[in-house]
């Protein structure tokens, strides 16, 4: 059984920062890709940032140059460093990891954390 847990959401004024982290617990053989996405209620859930298992990172034209993805890979964790916030980046953020377990055979799956909360208001 594999677990994404967020952590670091809240309230923020605009213009204000805020980091998010995602650490990764279970049978967990290898992780590859991880990532930020976000989603606003009546609106498709949409990607913030990626990361490979290598460093190589994307981000979503809106959050460029103002958010920075990183990764630990000895702690299993994401993380999403969020400066300049503005209000349209309220959001529930949902962290994101391709995962290979071997835990009664070997399995690769996309799992989900449970989300968290970040408000900017202005």
């Amino acid at each position: 059984q594999v677990q994404l847990v967020e952590s670091g959401g809240g309230l923020v004024q605009a213009g204000g920062s805020l980091r998010l982290s995602c650490s990764a617990s279970g049978s967990i053989f290898r992780i590859n890709a991880m990532g930020w996405y976000r989603q606003v209620p009546g609106k498709q859930r949409e990607l913030v940032a990626t990361i490979t298992s290598g460093g190589t990172t994307a981000y979503a034209d809106s959050v460029e140059g103002r958010f920075t993805i990183s990764r630990d890979n000895a702690k299993n964790t994401v993380y999403l460093q969020m400066n300049s916030l503005k209000p349209e980046d309220t959001a529930v953020y949902y962290c994101n990891a391709d995962i290979e377990t071997l835990r009664g055979g070997y399995y690769r799956n996309t799992y989900w954390g449970q989300g968290t909360q970040v408000t900017v208001f202005s």
